[in-house]
């Protein structure tokens, strides 16, 4: 039971910190693109590499500590559902180049992210 209450207490954390940068981000470049979901998505991927190589195979953190920063924190911050809608809204609309860009952004960016998080996670 001690998992699932660090999992919620994570899991709202991340979604305030999401619509934090979302907001700001979109205040910065404005909104018609979802740039804050975009480096939201990015960021998010980034950590979870660099987290859960450090947390995991560095550290041998307890589960209650990867449960609240892995599943939680990064599954509350992260945001494929609000990319698949904004995705779903660019193509109602009919900015099919932007909806394609924000697909091909968010997986190869997100999983280069990943990588770049396992790597910099394996030397510290």
């Amino acid at each position: 039971m001690k998992q699932v209450f660090a999992i919620a207490a994570g899991g709202a954390l991340g979604s305030v910190l999401r619509f934090w940068m979302s907001g700001w981000v979109a205040g910065m470049l404005g909104r018609d693109f979802p740039y804050g979901t975009l480096l939201v998505n990015v960021s998010g991927s980034l950590l979870m590499g660099f987290l859960y190589v450090v947390l995991i195979d560095k550290f041998n953190a307890s589960t209650e500590l990867r449960a609240v920063l892995l599943i939680g924190l990064l599954g509350g911050f992260t945001t494929f559902s609000s990319f698949s809608m904004e995705t779903f809204h660019l193509l109602e609309a009919g900015e099919i180049f932007k909806a394609l860009m924000n697909i091909i952004l968010s997986v190869a960016v997100c999983l280069a992210a990943t990588w770049l998080g396992v790597v910099v996670g394996r030397q510290v």
